[in-house]
């Protein structure tokens, strides 16, 4: 890898988030967020294999009763595919592409991804009692001030903040 160039100032980066989550509410009417982008793939898969269950269940018919009457057309959906592009293109553009696995030098890299594929199990699971992801939650739900979503990020940092010091020695 040739000389990757440096990150985007963090507070440059923060108004330039705050910038597209404004665009997002002005223009689509709605605020950013990723699980519900999933849900809608899922509900647009069970629907294929199974529709008579899809459309029975609650869950399911509401993200399956769209205006556009295709889950696979929701603005979440587009969303997450324009993240991922923009994603690999920055890194591409700024030289940080490459295969690797980020973890501690003394951590198996069979270990670190069963609990990167747990966590991502519970961190699924959990956005959907939470009504929300932790990007929807902190960003439209913090923009627009929900007491749940406040609780919700405080919750997150304050549980981060007491367990990184029982797993700081892994990444030693």
């Amino acid at each position: 890898m040739k000389n990757p160039k440096p990150y985007l100032n963090p507070y440059l980066a923060g108004i330039g988030l705050g910038l597209v989550l404004l665009a997002a509410f002005v223009i689509m009417g709605r605020g950013l967020g990723a699980s519900g982008a999933f849900t809608s793939v899922v509900a647009a898969g069970v629907n294929t294999v199974a529709p008579a269950h899809a459309q029975s269940n609650e869950h399911y018919k509401e993200y399956l009763n769209t205006p556009s009457g295709n889950p696979l057309k929701d603005w979440l959906v587009y969303e997450i595919a324009g993240v991922l592009v923009g994603g690999f293109f920055s890194g591409w553009i700024s030289r940080r592409i490459k295969r690797t696995v980020e973890k501690s030098s003394s951590y198996p890299v069979s270990s670190r991804m069963f609990f990167a594929f747990f966590g991502g199990i519970l961190l699924g699971f959990g956005s959907k009692l939470a009504r929300g992801c932790t990007s929807g939650q902190a960003l439209t739900g913090g923009a627009l001030m929900s007491v749940g979503s406040w609780v919700f990020m405080i919750a997150v940092f304050a549980s981060a903040y007491a367990f990184a010091y029982f797993f700081r020695r892994q990444w030693q």
